[in-house]
């Protein structure tokens, strides 16, 4: 089994196994993930060290063979001078030395191959440690996101703190407990939710321009989630007290044709009233 497979393997067992598993035994499986780490990063320094003492061994190897090819293109260069002057006293000897000639860019062919095969080595050892050192990033960021997540409270502490401190007016703390309980948990029912209550707390304190935007993303991110009327119709009302009154009022009449007999319908239609601009008919 590679280190990618053991990897993989550990991992998997890792998250099976967190959810039901005791604080002293979570504490272990924590001790075992950060051993696990630090023997990944150990196994990429002296992958590492390898990498750069063959890389050592082919830069001199390309080099030693660069020197060759110098001297044996001057060789060619003497000899060629050397045949001319020769050639007007004797063909024989040119013959002769066109054949020495022969020989030597027969050897500059040669060497020129094997420059060809050392510099694929080395690209093909360049692309390796890239993808070694890839695998070993996504190994450290999946056993860093284990141990985050064996860390965090329950999902339903979490929510519960954040909404007890939001409605106790503390809402730098419930900011931050609800942005953990997104990073942690993005995929429960209640996540809409906490997305919703970090709009409210950006309304309640006069953002509007990004209140607006944080409705916008219950709304596209949750469009299953029991805030979504609630949040079209605040979103309405952001836009409304940054005085963009066409965007306030899309966003109301958005509300009535989605959710034409929701709570919130009937609030978007006041506001709609509020604004001087006739709601939209009640869908039969």
């Amino acid at each position: 089994m590679n280190m990618k497979q053991r990897v993989a393997s550990f991992f998997l067992i890792a998250l099976l196994v967190a959810p039901n598993t005791p604080l002293w035994a979570a504490n272990r499986d924590l001790v075992q993930i950060q051993t696990q780490v630090q023997m990944l990063q150990d196994q990429m320094t002296g992958m590492q060290r390898t990498f750069d003492e063959r890389m050592g061994v082919m830069k001199n190897l390309v080099e030693q063979n660069t020197d060759t090819m110098n001297k044996l293109a001057a060789s060619i260069d003497k000899l060629q001078t050397t045949i001319q002057k020769q050639q007007a006293d004797t063909g024989t000897r040119g013959d002769q030395f066109s054949g020495q000639i022969q020989s030597l860019n027969d050897s500059i062919d040669e060497l020129k191959a094997r420059l060809g095969k050392v510099s694929k080595q080395l690209e093909d050892l360049q692309a390796s440690q890239q993808t070694l050192a890839a695998q070993t990033a996504q190994s450290a960021q999946a056993a860093q996101a284990v141990q985050q997540q064996q860390q965090a409270p329950p999902p339903d502490v979490l929510y519960n703190n954040g909404l007890r401190d939001y409605n106790a007016a503390k809402m730098d703390l419930a900011t931050q407990e609800f942005q953990d309980y997104l990073k942690f948990y993005p995929s429960t029912d209640l996540a809409g939710n906490a997305s919703f209550y970090l709009a409210e707390i950006e309304f309640k304190g006069g953002n509007y321009a990004q209140a607006a935007k944080d409705y916008d993303k219950v709304i596209e991110n949750f469009p299953a989630g029991n805030k979504v009327a609630a949040a079209h119709l605040k979103k309405g009302y952001a836009f409304a007290e940054l005085g963009q009154k066409d965007a306030a009022v899309a966003e109301l009449q958005s509300l009535i044709q989605r959710f034409p007999r929701a709570p919130e319908a009937t609030q978007a239609r006041e506001k709609l009233q509020q604004l001087g601009v006739a709601p939209a008919k009640r869908a039969r």
